[in-house]
């Protein structure tokens, strides 16, 4: 058979599964999994996923999921996340946040778009791509893990531990609304301490004021995004203080001690030292005996109990336009109909941070769901954009021996 015959056969057997595919989907949108607890779905997936005929279906140290299928020498990671944020404000949802709700064509639910809806046509893909002879030289493996809460650290568990695994290339399924991704910006994420003096609300003039200590420190940082950086492809970086803690004795006393909490995005041409000299420069005006800052770390366990601690620190990448990679991908999405469009960029992070960004795999990404839906009151993800996503993971591997 030739490629387009491949297509048919692949598109025919996707029109015969869509049921399957749906109601896998909706299985796991209706299996919480936030706060990195993704063991129940994880096991939802294995089921499938050995029925389908992976092998070495097994959870790793950190708790993540790891199945393979085809035998070849080269290292082929599908990599879906399948944890998901917590869900607030359910008054505000149209339908019920783990109903796994149906209407017009689209699933309603938390994760359904960011990014349950990436695994099954994953794991349909993957088999029918077996069956039909398209994993020449390839060893896929489905990596369903935890990344919600720390970008990267479960693709570190793979790389670094558990044994370690370098592989030769990675396809990352957050969404992109079918179109190829070939990266995005980082980021690094601090924290300023304040240290003030309590006193009684009455006699406030004999304390420091930790929150006023903050507010011209935080007036600075809201002046300071109009002059970061531009990329020409991945943009302006981007600078918020997304969170605020203070600790007084009660509402009539000065409080003692402040944080403020700082996300701050790192286009090309910057570095994360650029971005923490920056802050500091601010804090030495203002008070720095009374002022802290520092990166944050992350080592919260997982629900194996197993835990590392790593900098949150997440590196910038891409790939260029004519890497293989993204060449392939672009070429699946042509054989498929898609409308021809360039390769483009997440607005957030993903694993991409470490595959590409630390370890240097080539990475791209490709996925059903609108990226403007992750973690929103009403996400969603259009099924049968769910469904054709199984031609382009079945014929991504066959495509990338194609430009090699």
């Amino acid at each position: 058979m030739d490629e387009i015959d491949y297509l048919q056969e692949i598109r025919a057997l996707a029109a015969r599964d869509s049921e399957k595919i749906t109601a896998f989907l909706r299985d796991m949108v209706c299996i919480p999994s936030s706060e990195s607890q993704i063991k129940d779905v994880g096991e939802r997936i294995a089921g499938e996923l050995k029925n389908l005929g992976f092998e070495g279906i097994h959870f790793d140290i950190q708790g993540n999921l790891q199945a393979s299928i085809g035998h070849g020498p080269r290292v082929l990671i599908y990599d879906s996340h399948i944890d998901t944020v917590g869900v607030e404000e359910v008054e505000k949802w149209e339908h019920p946040p783990y109903g796994g709700w149906i209407e017009n064509g689209k699933l309603y639910g938390r994760g359904a778009c960011d990014e349950k809806g990436s695994t099954p046509p994953m794991a349909y893909g993957l088999s029918y791509a077996r069956e039909l002879g398209l994993l020449e030289g390839f060893r896929v493996i489905y990596f369903g893990n935890m990344e919600e809460w720390c970008d990267g650290i479960a693709p570190r568990v793979f790389c670094e531990h558990d044994p370690a695994i370098l592989p030769d290339a990675v396809l990352i399924g957050e969404p992109t609304n079918l179109r190829v991704y070939r990266g995005h910006k980082g980021r690094i994420e601090m924290r300023i301490k304040s240290f003030g003096k309590s006193a009684h609300a009455a006699s406030n003039y004999l304390g420091k004021n930790a929150i006023y200590q903050l507010t011209p420190v935080i007036e600075q940082i809201q002046k300071m995004e109009k002059d970061l950086l531009i990329d020409p492809f991945l943009g302006q970086a981007r600078i918020t203080v997304s969170d605020m803690k203070v600790s007084t004795c009660s509402i009539n006393t000065v409080p003692h001690y402040a944080e403020i909490f700082i996300d701050r995005r790192l286009t090309f041409g910057e570095s994360a030292e650029d971005a923490v000299n920056q802050i500091q420069e601010i804090l030495n005006a203002q008070m720095p005996n009374q002022l802290q800052l520092e990166v944050l770390n992350y080592s919260a366990p997982s629900y194996t109990g197993f835990s590392i601690s790593v900098p949150k620190i997440f590196p910038a990448w891409a790939l260029s336009e004519d890497h293989v990679l993204v060449r392939a991908g672009q070429e699946v999405r042509k054989m498929m109909g898609l409308e021809d469009e360039p390769a483009g960029k997440w607005d957030f992070s993903t694993n991409g941070t470490y595959w590409a960004g630390i370890a240097g795999i080539p990475t791209i990404g490709f996925a059903p769901g609108d990226e403007r839906l992750a973690h929103a009151s009403n996400e969603h993800i259009k099924l049968a954009d769910v469904v054709k996503s199984v031609e382009f993971y079945a014929l991504f591997p066959m495509m990338i021996n194609h430009f090699m």
